[in-house]
Formats: C-alpha cells, sequence, structure tokens
C-alpha cells in the first residue's frame, strides 16, 4: 500500500483518489448500508456533514485578506470569467452533439464540472510548485468557492429538470441558503474569533472534508448501481469520457494562457491565471450535487465526469507545474 501511495505521489496523485474508487467498488459490492433509510441514513449524516464542510471553509476565510487580494483585479476577472463564463460556454456548445442521445445524462456531468468554482487547496498547491503569485492563487480559488454558490445552481439548473424531471426552484434555493450559504457567512462572521483555530486543524478538517465526500461518493453511486444506470455504458465509451476530460482541461488551459498574455500579464500571473482557471472543485462538486440532485438516482453518473477530471488535472497540472518550476531554474 505504502508503495502504491509513493507512485500515485509521483504521478501527482493521492491517497484520497485511491479511496474515490474503493468507494465506487463497495457502492458496486455492497450497495445495502448506503440504501438503509432507519434509524439514520448515510445521507442525512452526509447533509450535515456539507453544512459543516462550508462552515468550517467559511471560518478560514478572512475578510482583510479578501479586501487586500482586491488589487491585482485584472488577473481576477479573467480567472473569474474563464471559471463562470468561458468553461460552461464551451461546453454549452456541444449540447447539440449529445441531445437525445444515450450520452445526455453523461453531457449533463460534465456541464456540472464546467460550471463549478476552482479548487482551492491544489490550486494554490500547483501554483506554489510552478513559482507563480501564490497571494493571488489564494485570492481567487477563495472568491471562486463564494460566486460558485449562486453561480453553479444558476446554470445547472437551466437544465435538471429536462435531466430529472423535477426541478423545484424555491425548495432549491431554500436548501441551498440554509445548506450552504447561511454556513458559509456563520463561518465568516466568526472568522476573527475561531479562524486561528480552524486554521491549526486545516488538516484534520481536510480528513473531515473527505470522509464527507467519500460518503456522498458511496451513496450515490449505490442509488445508479441499484438502477443499473451504467449498464448502457462500454468501457470503450467510459475511455471516451476520459480523452474527453483531458481534451477539455487543455483546451481551456491553451485558451487561458493565450489570454493571460494577451492582457500581459506577469509570468507569476499568467501561472495563477492558468492553474486557477482551468481546475475544477471535487469538494464543491459532491456537496453541490448533494443539494441540486437530492434524492435522484442519476447522481453518480452526473459526479462520473468530474471525478475522472479531477484526476486527470492533478496528473497534468503536476507535470506542468514541475516543468514550470524547472525552466525558471534553469533561466
Amino acid at each position: 500500500m505504502k508503495k502504491l501511495l509513493e507512485v500515485l505521489g509521483k504521478a501527482g496523485l493521492d491517497g484520497f483518489l485511491l479511496m474515490i474508487g474503493i468507494m465506487i467498488l463497495l457502492a458496486y459490492f455492497l450497495p445495502q448500508p448506503g440504501m438503509v433509510k432507519e434509524p439514520v441514513s448515510l445521507e442525512e449524516i452526509a447533509g450535515v456533514g456539507v453544512s459543516l464542510i462550508f462552515l468550517f471553509y467559511g471560518l478560514r476565510l478572512s475578510v482583510q485578506k479578501l479586501k487586500s487580494g482586491l488589487a491585482n483585479w485584472k488577473m481576477h476577472i479573467v480567472v473569474q470569467l474563464t471559471t463562470f463564463l468561458f468553461f460552461p460556454l464551451l461546453v454549452l456548445a456541444s449540447r447539440p452533439l449529445f441531445v437525445n442521445t444515450d450520452f445526455e445524462l453523461l453531457w449533463l456531468g460534465v456541464f456540472f464540472l464546467a460550471a463549478l468554482p476552482s479548487t482551492v487547496s491544489s490550486s494554490v498547491v500547483m501554483v506554489s510548485i510552478a513559482k507563480g503569485n501564490i497571494p493571488g492563487a489564494i485570492f481567487n480559488a477563495s472568491i471562486s468557492s463564494l460566486i460558485g454558490v449562486v453561480v453553479t445552481p444558476l446554470w445547472v439548473g437551466l437544465f435538471i429538470a429536462s435531466a430529472t424531471g423535477d426541478f423545484d426552484v424555491t425548495a432549491i434555493v431554500i436548501k441551498l441558503v440554509l445548506q450552504v450559504l447561511l454556513p458559509v457567512i456563520i463561518g465568516i462572521s466568526l472568522n476573527s474569533r475561531f479562524g486561528a483555530t480552524a486554521e491549526k486543524y486545516k488538516k484534520q478538517l481536510k480528513y473531515f472534508d473527505q470522509a464527507i465526500i467519500l460518503t456522498i461518493i458511496y451513496t450515490s453511486f449505490c442509488k445508479s448501481f441499484s438502477e443499473h444506470l451504467f449498464e448502457s455504458f462500454s468501457t470503450l465509451e467510459l475511455a471516451g469520457l476520459a480523452a474527453g476530460m483531458m481534451l477539455l482541461f487543455f483546451a481551456v488551459f491553451f485558451c487561458v494562457g493565450l489570454l493571460s498574455r494577451l492582457f500581459g500579464f506577469s509570468a507569476e500571473d499568467r501561472i495563477t491565471v492558468l492553474f486557477c482557471g482551468s481546475k475544477k472543485s471535487l469538494v464543491h462538486g459532491t456537496v453541490m450535487s448533494k443539494v441540486l440532485f437530492q434524492h435522484s438516482t442519476i447522481t453518480g453518473i452526473i459526479l462520473l465526469p468530474l471525478m475522472i477530471y479531477h484526476a486527470l488535472q492533478l496528473i497534468a497540472a503536476s507535470i506542468i507545474a514541475k516543468a514550470m518550476a524547472q525552466r525558471k531554474e534553469m533561466s
């Protein structure tokens, strides 16, 4: 096991991705625990966990740091427009190819991925490795997460009704406010008192986040496997999905790089734009799916493109970041 983790680490991955694979296998071979409703279901536990994730996230957000990060506004605008406008529009352009086909649900999963905020921790890590603008990366990743609470549901809500046959706007908004937005606001308001403590125990909080994410993935795939939703997809088709996710990553990476050069950003700022603009958050995607696709059996399929993209973006970004760092050292 230790050797396997070392190999994964060299490829830019970690044990968490291995655990995701284990959860999917567990859902396939042992789905019963994920379907139990009484006395308390794993879904209900995960629901409480989602609120706690956003509460702890808010606790670690310093309003002062966010204000100080506003100075480099051009870079921030490029990153956020890439994350929430260019990314979704790029995937939206491909929709006519998938309407009324067996792959329409997979397309919805890819669109859900495209509408998500940028990932926080790995974006900052990659920017650090590549020797980019680290404060800018922290600011953009943090702001992206806050914007995503509002923008992601608005984008995905355009297509949920046709995919699930049910989209109660009022219920979704109330659930988002109570389960996501309110905990973040409470956390931010308590930052001055408990922010240092939350920062001190960020490693433990990361494990808590991962435990909740794994629980959501397990219960989602239990539902999907019980409905035999994956039986219509062949291995070749899933491999095609993986190739599509890699193509999507490099298309955005290339376009963002070109845009940052046109704006005349410094080398450090270009690195930050590249990694923050091209990455998507598995954490927010998983917990958002819990809110947006509540009680839906299609959640496993919706999350599949995101999990594949997450793994591939880590591998690709890690290799690129290390290559950038080496070029800087040699120059």
